[in-house]
This record gives C-alpha cells, structure tokens and sequence, in this order.
C-alpha cells in the first residue's frame, strides 16, 4: 500500500497518511511527496478544498525517527531533511484552497508541524499534541516555529519548545492550536470543507496569501496586488455580480 493516499469526491481531496502501524510516522520520501501531492491539488480546478489526516489511530507521530541514523545523522544531513520538510509543508500552506487537518491520536513533532500548516485543525478529543525536539536536542524548524507561534503566542510557543510537554485536544483548542474538538472530526471537516466550495476560489486564495503572509512574515505586496487585480479581472466576479442580481447562487469556475 501506497504510504500516501490521495481521493477526491465532489470537489473535496482527501491525502491521508498511511502507516498506521507505525502511527503514520513520516519518512524522508515522504515529505516531499506530500510536497507534490498539494502542488498537483493546487493546480486541480476541480478541487475546491482539502482534508489532512492520518489512517488508523493516529494523525501523525511525527518523523520517523528510526530512519534518523541514516537520513539525519550530522549537520549536512540535517540540512537536506530540513529542506524536505520545509517542503512538504510548505506546499500545504502555500496551497489556494482551504485545507483541514483532522487529528485523533498523536500529533507529534514533525506531525504537528504538517497540521499547522493547515488553515484549520478538527481535533477528537483523544487527541494527544506536543513537540519532543527538547527530549532530542533538535531545534525545531524555523518555519513551523513561526507557524506554532502565529497560533498560539511566543509564551505559549516557548513553553511547548522548552518543556516537550504533551498537551490533550481541550488544551490544544483553550490556546489556539486547534480551531475545534469533535466527537465525530472528519465528518465535520467534510461538512465544513463542502460548505466552502459555495465560496469563490479566488478570494479564498487572495485571502489566504495575504493573511498567511502577515501572520509568518512573508507577506509581499506585489503578489497581493496580483491576487486582487487578478481577481477584480475574472470571470468570477462578473458572475458573482451578476448571480446577486439575478438573486441566483452564483457558478464559481476559479478564474
């Protein structure tokens, strides 16, 4: 079996980490092939929005750490896994359109820095998050430091970092680090991410690179402008406009 899989129905992809007997812990390869699985989603019309989550028990344990020994064993290699990683999560934030992680189980680590950099977080309540780099002596990555602080406060975020401590699903939702706990995540995640394909793509896109971009510090006014002149110059607005007048749901193509 593929250790990622990827369905898409009625304009909602699933990618879904596949290694449930090893708490879908993320290999090397991995990371850059979640990279490429968002970058093709990004590029998929017919996609309106995107659920992350974990096969089995868990959301993700993080990086497999077995494999360390030979992917991640002194500085040059760190670097390269770095590189990998930053990838991988990068696409997903860099994505047009909405994406939810839905975490039951471990969110770990790497696992953690993978739902961050989703829009949103639907936590079960058995959920278990925490970052062990502390108990490994590894720092953790600039770009999910900048994610986990956006969320949840630098005080928050240098308590977590400094301590490794695990925190439940309840804890994760009173400081920021998820948006909701439910008993039944991924339906509601489904539910949620249907009642978004009603909304343009466009705008979803625009507002997502502008508020990504304030929030991590890579906001650049050029590309905003792009966004919105691109976006005031569509078929999509000319339809929204005239959808309202008609007083019509409009037919939203995302260009």
């Amino acid at each position: 079996m593929p250790d990622i899989l990827c369905e898409t129905e009625d304009g909602v992809a699933t990618v879904t980490l596949n290694r449930p007997a090893l708490r879908n812990s993320v290999t090397f390869g991995m990371w850059r092939e979640v990279g490429d699985i968002f970058s093709r989603l990004n590029e998929d019309r017919a996609v309106r929005s995107v659920i992350l989550t974990g096969a089995g028990d868990d959301f993700s344990a993080g990086a497999d750490i077995a494999e360390f020994g030979s992917t991640r064993d002194d500085k040059a290699q760190s670097g390269t896994y770095e590189v990998a990683v930053d990838y991988g999560c990068a696409q997903i934030a860099h994505i047009s359109k909405p994406v939810i992680a839905v975490v039951k189980g471990y969110c770990l680590g790497g696992g953690a820095h993978l739902a961050m950099s989703c829009d949103f977080r639907f936590a079960h309540p058995n959920a278990k998050f925490g970052i062990p780099a502390a108990r490994l002596s590894i720092v953790y990555g600039v770009q999910a430091t900048r994610k986990l602080a956006a969320l949840v406060g630098p005080t928050e975020a240098k308590h977590i970092l400094y301590s490794a401590e695990r925190f439940d699903a309840h804890k994760a939702r009173s400081i920021g680090f998820a948006d909701r706990v439910e008993e039944e995540p991924l339906e509601a995640a489904r539910a949620y991410a249907h009642s978004l394909a009603a909304s343009a793509p466009l705008t979803i896109g625009g507002a997502k690179y502008i508020l990504n971009g304030l929030a991590l510090g890579t906001f650049d006014a050029g590309e905003a402008s792009r966004l919105i002149d691109g976006a005031s110059d569509s078929h999509d607005y000319r339809e929204g406009r005239e959808a309202f007048a008609e007083k019509r749901p409009p037919a939203f193509l995302g260009a």
